[in-house]
């Protein structure tokens, strides 16, 4: 509602001036609608939530065969771009902006952006020219932003000299061009960083610098990355400190810097941004699963690393942090962005690790998660409130681990949520840890219940059918194909499409079998679906097209798969654009 309320003035007032310019108005308005749900419940939190769709879904985008700038310089066929690039990266240009100029700057330019062009229709330089008018800060360079596609790669090493007290920081960026586009040159990257030791955050003083206080405080820095190779040294440290990069996820970036685990543990407990805190376990979480990754394609024992328990532990026992928070800081690295950020993925080990992970920590941590789960329980009247909304996420997150020991207890308090909850929060929570649970009698009576129950509900039916599209049991690729028989399911309807076959799709054991049924599945859709809907068929070809970052065996089904596609005669142009380039 917010987006496009906020659209009467960016993107109806202001609008663009052609199709190239789709981010002008979309980025800004996520942005917007961004800014004010963090206003309206946890800043923390809905930053989390928007890093890790751009972490999952745009950087694989970047890295695919549909890799393309915010503003596209050319297309086959518009509607394959409105993308999560041209929304959601878009969205994190104009934050790159904003954290540039600071808020009292930025707020400048966007009234002057306003004002200025009302009733137009224009590009994105006028928008990058208001600000600079505004601010009177340079921004040639950081256009790059809008004409060059890819994730930049930004290296970073720390060094401590003891005799002078000075800690360097040195930065090495790289971005290589997607297949076909001309070399990438150095980005403009907005770099929020704090410096902590044992005392706390360090009051900063860089040589030869004289910070913006818009977008800096004493503790707090935002330094200007130009250049391939460029250094900063931080005088008066007396201790080697730990640095805290990227605050607030300030530029979409694959950073690299080598924390060690102990490095990463100080963080959690330490540092003052959320995001920063919930992003060290995140990493602490990758690479414990990294380890037993290797460990089962080995064939040993999958050990977890002890670190991940005492972190979950004190999560769970500190009542005053964020509960909405600490609820995302429970979940470990998604199967997802896991596959993401590895070489030939291994879906499988990557799932068998996770889930013995998950197992691990529901063992260990079981009384605190009971605690956690009783604690959170809400008497009152149902209020859509950041209070209730944190406690109802936490809770359901402690029950998630408790249904994987599948005891009698769990079984009886999870049934009586579903039953006796509410709010479809509640409800729908429950339904998915049974769904996913082997108490096959009260997983197929849930089931059956809740369908009888919101039958009239489209879109709630909706929501039923992703819950049993999204299952990671085995089995799950013939109750998909149950459901496409099922009256809930039209496939001349895209929503009930995208919740079945594309929600398959996003179920990555399931999805990836080694047999490939289920890109078989898929591609059997995309082509029934191309003469009915080939919008919808174009943007279902996602998981196929990242074919080549899995292992050899899954890529050559995955591929297969493609190539079955590009035969059909009569392909429409929004499928031939997406198939073609996928197989370069």
């Amino acid at each position: 509602v917010a987006h496009e309320y906020f659209h009467n003035w960016s993107g109806n007032r202001v609008t663009c001036r052609d199709w190239f310019q789709l981010s002008l108005k979309e980025g800004f308005t996520v942005f917007r609608d961004a800014e004010f749900s963090s206003d309206m419940g946890s800043r923390t939190v809905k930053r989390v939530e928007d890093v890790n769709l751009l972490r999952t879904v745009q950087f694989a985008e970047d890295a695919g065969p549909m890799a393309h700038p915010i503003r596209p310089e050319s297309f086959m066929e518009i509607s394959n771009f409105y993308t999560v690039t041209v929304y959601e990266k878009g969205a994190e240009v104009v934050r790159m902006i904003a954290n540039i100029l600071g808020p009292v700057l930025f707020r400048k330019g966007s009234d002057l952006y306003f004002d200025r062009h009302d009733g137009q229709a224009v590009t994105c330089e006028d928008f990058v020219k208001a600000m600079e008018d505004a601010s009177g800060k340079c921004l040639i360079q950081f256009r790059r932003w809008y004409s060059q596609a890819g994730t930049p790669q930004l290296k970073v090493v720390g060094e401590y000299c003891e005799t002078n007290n000075t800690y360097t920081v040195n930065f090495t960026q790289s971005c290589s061009a997607p297949a076909g586009q001309s070399e990438n040159l150095p980005f403009h990257i907005p770099v929020s960083i704090a410096l902590l030791g044992d005392a706390g955050a360090y009051k900063l003083q860089l040589q030869g610098h004289n910070p913006n206080p818009e977008t800096s405080d004493s503790t707090n820095l935002v330094l200007d990355v130009t250049e391939v190779k460029q250094q900063f040294v931080f005088e008066n440290m007396f201790e080697n400190p730990v640095p805290s990069l990227l605050r607030g996820y300030s530029a979409p970036v694959l950073l690299d810097f080598n924390y060690s685990r102990d490095e990463l543990m100080f963080l959690i407990s330490h540092d003052t941004d959320g995001f920063c805190r919930w992003d060290a376990c995140q990493k602490l979480g990758v690479l414990a699963l990294n380890d037993m990754i290797a460990e089962h394609q080995s064939n040993l024992p999958l050990v977890l690393d002890e670190r991940i328990v005492e972190v979950y532990k004190q999560l769970l026992g500190d009542e005053g942090l964020d509960k909405s928070m600490v609820a995302l800081m429970l979940n470990l690295p998604s199967e997802a962005y896991m596959a993401g950020i590895t070489a030939k993925a291994d879906v499988q080990a990557i799932h068998v690790a996770r889930m013995t992970a998950r197992m691990g920590i529901a063992e260990q941590l079981e009384d605190e998660l009971w605690d956690v789960y009783q604690n959170n329980q809400i008497t009152e009247v149902y209020q859509a409130n950041e209070q209730q909304i944190s406690s109802r996420s936490l809770k359901n997150s402690a029950l998630s681990y408790l249904m994987l020991l599948e005891t009698d207890k769990a079984l009886e308090v999870c049934l009586k949520q579903y039953q006796q909850s509410n709010n479809m929060t509640d409800v729908l929570a429950a339904l998915v840890m049974l769904n996913n649970s082997s108490f096959e009698q009260q997983k197929n009576d849930t089931i059956a219940d809740f369908y009888q129950r919101w039958q009239h509900d489209s879109l709630v039916v909706n929501q039923w059918l992703s819950v049993q599209s999204t299952c990671y049991l085995s089995g799950t690729i013939d109750k998909v194909k149950a459901l496409m028989k099922h009256p809930a399911f039209d496939i001349k309807n895209p929503n009930k499409v995208r919740s079945v076959v594309g929600a398959f799709a996003s179920n990555a054991v399931n999805f990836h079998q080694e047999n490939g049924a289920g890109y078989q599945l898929l591609a059997d859709q995309i082509i029934e679906l191309n003469t009915l809907n080939p919008q919808i068929a174009s943007r279902l070809l996602g998981p196929l097209t990242k074919w080549k970052q899995y292992k050899d065996q899954s890529a050559a089904l995955m591929r297969k798969e493609l190539e079955r596609v590009m035969s059909v005669e009569g392909l429409s142009k929004d499928v031939y654009e997406v198939v073609s380039k996928s197989l370069k």
